[in-house]
């Protein structure tokens, strides 16, 4: 009886409303009356992929300027707006994707979207308000300039990445930033803001056809006839040996240190396996077996993790580790024993069962919130996982064997094709 009343937990098919509007908006809704809020994300197709290299950080400039003043409100109207209600919202950048999220009582779900709409159609790019952003962005890589983790996976990304969209930076530097113009801004947006791959989730105290209305009263009729479509990624091409380099930072207490490779795309077959890898090499418990042999049992670093970081296009796999800079040299090579002894004999049983019971006891927990849920819709479209994925997912990650782990953990990790790149005095 237990499962039964378990299982609506789940998003799935029967509770998650898909339309797609007219215009090419996609709408998923679902309902969850526990609370009176609702919770809103989305995004669409308006990342950095689409700048040039002059104009690194276009896009960050731009997503960040939606909320500064619109040809109706004022900057202080549309925050006045939002504080009245007690209701919250926002946009982002990255690579591929502009992304919005906000939240309020499901009254004020009009709002919001009115609010939504009108930053993303019609900004006015208050010239004041740009050059207010201008130097608040421009301080932001002041910071970044001095900060060794930030440096250390800049530099890692650039070798990994080499001539390939990925191996830039999203917010830009300090001379791309100074160069971009209003004009810039206005012609970025007229190109790139639009409804066609636009998707939007709508998740609390409203039935999930109503919320699809109220989407499609305020954006339905947003057309952009120019609107250009996502370019093509090329082919990466992989390092032919290892490959390293050090960022300089005069004066550095600390030294920071990334160490990794290529990882598989979201949606590659491999994903769990790696992620379940990942777990056991250094992220279960203590930051995993990473944790354990440089930071516990060496005492070398401040911290020691691995990641794995997958989406659209190729991801990374990659160890990070924080260490005093005379002991450099003796943590990268125990990271790189550490991944040697990994491709060699992969996970033991335990280990393997622990991060499954880990990952399928905290999948509940991510649902708890509105904006989990909405978050987790959000994740369905965008890889295409279909609306059953959760509740195929434990099976998906119990399926995964030892020997799948071993086999992706060869096909992606080659101690002798290794990018390290490290920051600090």
């Amino acid at each position: 009886m237990a499962k039964q009343t378990a299982r609506p937990s789940l998003p799935g098919p029967d509770d998650i409303y898909r339309v797609v509007l007219s215009n090419g908006i996609t709408v998923l809704a679902r309902s969850n009356f526990n609370s009176p809020s609702v919770s809103m994300g989305g995004y669409l197709p308006a990342g950095a992929i689409f700048e040039s290299d002059e104009k690194l950080g276009l896009a960050d400039f731009v997503s960040s300027s939606l909320m500064r003043g619109t040809k109706t409100r004022s900057f202080d109207a549309i925050y006045n707006a939002l504080e009245s209600v007690g209701a919250t919202m926002g946009f982002d950048s990255g690579v591929h994707n502009t992304s919005f999220g906000g939240r309020s009582l499901v009254e004020e779900l009009p709002l919001l979207l009115k609010l939504l709409s009108e930053s993303l159609r019609t900004p006015a790019f208050p010239k004041h308000e740009i050059e207010k952003l201008r130097t608040q962005m421009l301080t932001g890589l002041a910071i970044r300039a001095q900060d060794t983790s930030d440096m250390a996976s800049m530099a890692f990304d650039r070798m990994l990445f080499a001539g390939h969209p990925y191996s830039r930076p999203a917010d830009g530097f300090v001379e791309t930033i100074q160069s971009i113009t209003r004009k810039d801004m206005v012609e970025f947006h007229r190109a790139h803001f639009g409804p066609m791959g636009m998707v939007i989730s709508i998740v609390g105290a409203i039935e999930p056809k109503k919320a699809v209305e109220a989407v499609s009263r305020v954006l339905g009729g947003w057309q952009v006839p120019g609107q250009v479509g996502s370019p093509v990624l090329p082919p990466h091409k992989p390092v032919k040996k290892t490959v390293k380099r050090h960022h300089s930072i005069a004066g550095k207490s600390q030294s920071d240190l990334v160490i990794g490779m290529i990882g598989p795309r979201r949606r590659d077959p491999e994903y769990f396996s790696a992620s379940l890898g990942n777990s056991v090499l250094g992220q279960f418990g203590m930051m995993g077996r990473i944790g354990e042999v440089v930071r516990e049992k060496s005492g070398l670093a401040y911290y020691a993790s691995s990641s794995l970081s997958a989406g659209i296009g190729p991801g990374t796999w990659e160890v990070s580790a924080g260490v005093n800079p005379k002991n450099l040299k003796k943590a990268i090579d125990l990271i790189e024993k550490e991944l040697r002894r990994f491709v060699k004999s992969g996970v033991t049983k335990n280990e393997l069962a622990d991060s499954q019971a880990n990952y399928i006891g905290r999948l509940p927990l991510s649902f708890e919130s509105n904006s989990g849920v909405a978050g987790a819709l959000l994740s369905i479209e965008r890889y295409n996982l279909g609306l059953d994925y959760y509740q195929r997912y434990e099976g998906l990650v119990r399926s995964v064997t030892r020997d799948d782990v071993l086999a992706t953990a060869r096909k992606y990790i080659d101690p002798d094709r290794l990018v390290i790149a490290t920051a600090g005095p």
